[in-house]
């Protein structure tokens, strides 16, 4: 992940809204949510809810399919994994101390932090 990714994305954490919405959508994995599903489940009007979804896509985040009328919003994965990757590159170097040592693949879509 290049720096300005890695800036992208942390901007678009960096709001309450947008982080929750990320957070049920890992809960949710592979399947993802519909976007009605999400502004219910989170309380969010439409209009904030698109807004935010926006944001969080456009950072790479998050992935929208269109289904018919609907879109089915999921997590990237592949996204997540390379920004927990980019923060702790060179994790604690030069330490002996192992429990600084970061995790090879942080979450997969089925494992149990999704």
């Amino acid at each position: 992940m290049e720096t300005n990714d890695a800036i992208a994305a942390l901007t678009a954490l960096g709001h309450a809204k947008r982080l929750a919405i990320f957070r049920l959508l890992v809960v949710a994995g592979p399947s993802g949510r519909m976007a009605g599903d999400i502004g219910d489940e989170l309380g969010m009007p439409g209009a904030t809810l698109s807004f935010h979804l926006k944001e969080l896509v456009h950072a790479g985040l998050i992935t929208a399919e269109p289904q018919g009328r609907f879109v089915c919003y999921r997590a990237a994965f592949e996204a997540m994994n390379g920004l927990i990757a980019y923060l702790t590159h060179n994790c604690c170097a030069g330490s002996p101390q192992a429990e600084c040592a970061p995790v090879a693949a942080a979450c997969s879509p089925g494992d149990a932090c999704c």
